[in-house]
């Protein structure tokens, strides 16, 4: 009976060692994973129910169905995601990581290369803090934008707000703008 007591508690404790949450880094590459694949439910799995980007001065609060409206968004851009590098320590995980999209493309920075802080609270992602961008030239980046919105704003003022428009018709207004303007400038270069 003593060893039957004990080969429970053994079988018990392996069990629950097994089904343990992932650790912070870990969690981390399954949120990038998930982004990179598309797969919301897995990124869920390793949020917190409330979700905060942080973005120089811009704070972004996301529940679980606004930050669902983000993650498409962001897929309507054919991102793809992958961790240079990962350092856990105090509680959070710096993640230095490439992002490859259409957008970027445009904005000829791609992949955009960036290091993020990301805080927990009960095991899951709570807090992502943008800390820098690695060799992104932004004159580049601020050109191509401003000559898309202001070209969109005289030919397709209707497509207007694109940029800021954080929802999936956003993010397919943005695409449908890139692809009218360089349109655009392929007729004119020919």
């Amino acid at each position: 009976m003593k060893y039957l007591v004990f080969t429970l508690c053994f079988v018990g404790v392996s069990i629950s060692c097994a089904c343990q949450r992932p650790n912070y880094k870990e969690a981390t590459k399954i949120y990038y994973n998930a982004l990179d694949t598309g797969n919301y439910n897995a990124l869920k799995n390793v949020l917190h129910d409330s979700v905060t980007l942080i973005s120089g001065d811009y704070i972004t609060p996301y529940n679980h169905n606004s930050f669902h409206e983000f993650f498409k968004w962001d897929s309507i851009f054919k991102s793809s995601y992958k961790i240079i590098a990962l350092e856990e320590k105090n509680q959070v995980v710096i993640a230095t990581v490439a992002q490859k999209n259409k957008r970027n493309a445009f904005l000829k920075n791609n992949p955009l290369k960036y290091k993020v802080e990301i805080s927990f609270a009960n095991d899951k992602i709570t807090t992502f803090r943008e800390l820098e961008y690695i060799g992104v030239n932004w004159n580049n980046w601020n050109q191509e934008k401003d000559s898309l919105i202001n070209w969109i704003k005289i030919n397709y003022p209707k497509l207007d707000g694109f940029v800021t428009d954080m929802t999936m018709a956003g993010a397919k207004d943005y695409i449908k703008a890139i692809d009218l303007y360089e349109t655009y400038k392929k007729v004119e270069v020919e």
